[in-house]
C-alpha cells in the first residue's frame, strides 16, 4: 500500500475530468494539494533505447532521477540496473520478462515508449502491482506513409532499380512496373494503422479491402470480407497490421501464399512473427509474388550495427538475395513527429500514475482517472492499493488504514 497525491504540478491546477456522460468539464480549485509521502528526486527512472527528448524533459521536469540510455541491455546487465528503479522505460527492443521485472523490488510503473506491449509480461507485472502504460495510437500516421510509400516503390520496382543506378548500371524498363490507381490493397488488421491506410489508399485510387477478427465499420467505400482467404484472393497488395498474438504467429503462411495473386505483392510493418521468412522466400523465388517490403522480423539485432546476418537466422541472406524486395530495419513509428508525440504520451501516463495513481490508459490494470485533491481538502489523502479482486481484500484494507491511523 502506499499514500500518493498531486505533485507541484506538471499538469495546471484547474484540472479537467470527465463527468457522468463522458464530457470534459474544467474543475476549478485552489492549488494542487502536495500530500506525496516522497520527495521527487527520491524517485528513480531508467530509460533505455532512446527515448525521446520530450519525454525525458517531462520526467525530469518533475525533479525525478532519470538515468538515459541510447541502447537496450543484455538480460543480466538489465537485472542489475533495474533492482533500485520505480520506473522504466523501453522501446520495443528491450524483453521484460518474468525474470527481470522478479529482481524489480521497487519498480511500481512500465512505460513502453510504443505500441506494442508483447516485450512485457504484462500479466506477471499486473499480479505484482505493476502498471504497463503504452502509446497505441501516436505513430499510427507514420507507418501508413510508410506503408503507402512501399506500395508505389514495389508497383515500380524502385528499390532494384537504385541499387543498379548506384553499381553503375543504368537499366530504364517499364515491363512488370505499374500505377497503383485501380489496383486493390487488401488490409489484414483494420485497428488503427489498417484504417488510415485505408483512407490513404483510397485517396490515391485504389479499391480497399481489409479482413478483421471483429465486424468494423469501414471508412470511405472500403468492404470487409468475411475470411483471410477471400482477401488474399482478392488483392493485388497485401499489408498486414496485426498484433502478436499466438493466433497470428505465421498467419502467412506457404497455404495462404498459394492464395495469393499471381503477381501480387506483400507488406509486413506490424511483427516479425507474421510472416513464415521462408515460405516468403520460396513465394519470391518461384515468381508467385512480385516483390515484399518487411520492417519487422522474427529475430531483430539488438541494436545498430552490421548484425543483419545468417548469425541472427539462417534465412537472413536468401532474403537479402531476392529482387524487388525492400528491407527496412523496424523504422515504421520512427520519424521526429511520432516519437515526439509517443515521448509526450506515455511520460505524461508516467506522471500521473506515480504522483496521482491514475492508470487511464494502462493495458494491465483497470482504468482509474480521478481529480487532485486540493488545498481547500485539508482532511482528505488518497490511498493507492492494487489488490485482486477477491472477497474481503477491501474490508482488510481498511483495517490496515485504521491501524496505521490509530498508530499516528
Amino acid at each position: 500500500m502506499s499514500l500518493s497525491n498531486s505533485p507541484s504540478p506538471a499538469f495546471p491546477s484547474s484540472f479537467a475530468s470527465k463527468d457522468s456522460r463522458g464530457k470534459r468539464s474544467a474543475i476549478a480549485a485552489s492549488a494542487a494539494k502536495q500530500l506525496k509521502p516522497f520527495a521527487t528526486e527520491d524517485i528513480k527512472i531508467l530509460l533505455l533505447e532512446n527515448v525521446n527528448r520530450t519525454g525525458r524533459d517531462i520526467l525530469a521536469a518533475q525533479g525525478y532521477q532519470v538515468d538515459f540510455l541510447k541502447t537496450s541491455l543484455p538480460e543480466d546487465e538489465l537485472i542489475q540496473r533495474i533492482r533500485d528503479v520505480h520506473v522504466i522505460g523501453i522501446r520495443s527492443k528491450t524483453q521484460l520478462t518474468a525474470r527481470v521485472l522478479r529482481e524489480a523490488k521497487n519498480l511500481i510503473v512500465i512505460g513502453c515508449f510504443c505500441i506494442g506491449t508483447n516485450q512485457v509480461d504484462t500479466q506477471y507485472a499486473a499480479k505484482h502491482g505493476i502498471a504497463v502504460f503504452n502509446s497505441p495510437f501516436s505513430n499510427s500516421r507514420s507507418v501508413a506513409e510508410l506503408v503507402i510509400a512501399e506500395i508505389i516503390a514495389l508497383a515500380r520496382q524502385l528499390g532494384d532499380r537504385s541499387n543498379e543506378l548506384h553499381r553503375g548500371t543504368w537499366n530504364k524498363v517499364s515491363n512488370g512496373c505499374w500505377e497503383i490507381r485501380g489496383k486493390t490493397l487488401g488490409i489484414i488488421g483494420y485497428g488503427h494503422i489498417g484504417s488510415q491506410l485505408s483512407v490513404l489508399a483510397e485517396a490515391m485510387g485504389m479499391t480497399v479491402l481489409f479482413y478483421d477478427a471483429i465486424n468494423l465499420m469501414a471508412l470511405g467505400t472500403a468492404k470487409q470480407v468475411p475470411t483471410l482467404e477471400n482477401l488474399l484472393q482478392g488483392a493485388d497488395f497485401v499489408t498486414c497490421h496485426v498484433p502478436e498474438l499466438p493466433e497470428t504467429s505465421n498467419m502467412m503462411g506457404r497455404e495462404q501464399f498459394e492464395q495469393m495473386r499471381n503477381g501480387s505483392y506483400l507488406i509486413n510493418a506490424s511483427r516479425g512473427s507474421v510472416i513464415d521468412i521462408p515460405a516468403l522466400i520460396d513465394a519470391m523465388r518461384s515468381g508467385k509474388l512480385a516483390g515484399a517490403a518487411l520492417d519487422v522480423y522474427p529475430a531483430e539485432p539488438g541494436g545498430n550495427g552490421d548484425y543483419f546476418t545468417n548469425d541472427l537466422s539462417y534465412w537472413v541472406e536468401d532474403l537479402r538475395s531476392l529482387k524487388n524486395i525492400i528491407l527496412t530495419p523496424h523504422i515504421g513509428g520512427s520519424t521526429e513527429e511520432a516519437q515526439s508525440a509517443i515521448g509526450v504520451e506515455v511520460s505524461e501516463s508516467l506522471v500521473r500514475y506515480v504522483n496521482e495513481g491514475a492508470t487511464l490508459g494502462a493495458v494491465n490494470m483497470p482504468e482509474v482517472s480521478l481529480r487532485s485533491l486540493t488545498m481547500d481538502e485539508p482532511n482528505h489523502v488518497r490511498v493507492i492499493y492494487i489488490h485482486h479482486n477477491v472477497p474481503g481484500v477491501l474490508r482488510k484494507g481498511e483495517q490496515a488504514t485504521r491501524t496505521q491511523s490509530a498508530q499516528g
